[in-house]
């Protein structure tokens, strides 16, 4: 039987088509979500007994933490070497970590990085990290959007020197990136439009920007694919300090915490998941982090 030319053709771009959503299936089907914990929910018992701690995260069934603790090239005591092999011979990984990079890490005469940010980078490589997090912005580098956009071009060249070594730099929010005004826009809009998302990635911390007055949705509409990692967080009014929201366990407050999450996973990039608990309404903090972590299971994460 012949084929005409019209009909080969149309069976080639058919099973090219086919090639096509192939490949991106596989490429979705290889994108690994984790779901993890910051150890600075359990701040208190990780300063008292670090090993035990994370012994008992792992017999909840956590595969991932998140860092809250760096001191002179250790983590929580232990050198960078020495704290992977605590966590894999508990089956654990550090995906990421948080270290404020500040004004004493970059030398604007030398335009260059000085030791203690590249060794936190060398450390941070060592132990496994896939994301360097600075979870703040210290208040003289955001003064002014000129002062922002310029320790932004930093926080980009940063993002080159984690790529280097296999990671990527981010951010990681709290509240005043969404109260304070620069030309008309809040300061997370400066720090976003700033920034290269190829080497400067954002952790939305969905909890904390409430204090700020701004919605975790509307945040992750605004900018689908700029949040591959989430600090995954929920929201009540506070019984007292300084602010009106404090964290409480997640679907028991107001951010509707799946919703957010399903829409970064669907939308937003996410595919790092970081639970995130800082008051536990009488509640110990490791019996709140275990019950988080079975609510995210519940949810599929």
């Amino acid at each position: 039987m012949q084929t005409s030319r019209r009909d080969f053709l149309k069976k080639g771009a058919l099973a090219l088509a086919g090639t096509s959503l192939l490949s991106q299936t596989l490429l979705a089907k290889a994108k690994v979500e984790m779901t993890g914990v910051q150890l600075y929910s359990i701040r208190d018992q990780m300063k008292a007994d670090p090993l035990g701690t994370l012994k008992q995260l792992a017999s909840y069934g956590y595969k991932y933490v998140e860092h809250a603790n760096y001191v002179e090239r250790k983590f929580y005591g232990h050198s960078a070497k020495d704290f992977k092999k605590v966590l894999d011979d508990l089956g654990l990984k550090m995906p990421s970590g948080h270290t404020v990079m500040g004004k004493k890490h970059w030398d604007d005469a030398k335009k260059d990085f000085t030791d203690a940010w590249k060794y936190t980078v060398e450390d941070a490589a060592t132990v496994g990290q896939k994301y360097v997090i600075s979870p703040s912005l210290e208040e003289g580098l955001r003064q002014s959007a000129e002062d922002l956009k310029h320790f932004m071009d930093v926080f980009n060249k940063s993002g080159e020197l984690c790529q280097k070594s296999g990671m990527k730099f981010g951010y990681h929010n709290h509240d005043f990136e969404f109260s304070v005004k620069m030309d008309g826009k809040t300061m997370y809009d400066v720090i976003l439009q700033s920034t290269d998302p190829k080497l400067v990635m954002q952790q939305l911390d969905i909890g904390n920007l409430y204090n700020g007055g701004a919605k975790a949705i509307d945040i992750v509409r605004q900018y689908p694919g700029r949040f591959e990692s989430m600090h995954v967080k929920d929201e009540i009014l506070a019984s007292g300090g300084h602010e009106k929201y404090e964290s409480t366990i997640l679907g028991a407050g107001i951010v509707n915490t799946k919703e957010v999450i399903d829409l970064g996973r669907k939308s937003g990039g996410t595919t790092l998941f970081i639970i995130e608990q800082e008051s536990y309404q009488g509640k110990t903090p490791l019996d709140s982090v275990k019950e988080d972590l079975a609510i995210m299971k519940k949810w599929g994460y």
